[in-house]
């Protein structure tokens, strides 16, 4: 199964592998998926910084161990192996905030 980008892009989620922690959401277009899929490196896409690698100018990159799609092939999973925080504050994941 291939993601559907036929509506733009849509949302990538990287999981730890290891421990199942959610780390951080962005989003993926197909060239994002391309140069993942090639390269093993969490690639994303947005709207003002275009194709971008994580971990490009940080170091904190995330290799991926595995690629999921959900039921409709409209969001990405991506089980990764982070080599540093996945969070641009320098957090482990960009989910530290309570709704509280």
């Amino acid at each position: 199964m291939r993601p559907d980008f036929s509506q733009g892009l849509i949302p990538a989620v990287a999981q730890d592998a290891e421990t199942g922690e959610l780390l951080m959401l962005a989003y993926m277009d197909e060239e994002a998926w391309r140069h993942t899929r090639e390269t093993g490196r969490a690639w994303f896409h947005s709207r003002r910084r275009g194709l971008w690698e994580k971990g490009a100018t940080s170091g904190n990159h995330l290799e991926v161990v595995e690629i999921r799609l959900d039921c409709d092939g409209d969001a990405i999973l991506l089980r990764v192996k982070p080599h540093g925080p996945a969070c641009h504050t320098g957090a482990r994941s960009c989910f530290f905030n309570s709704a509280e």
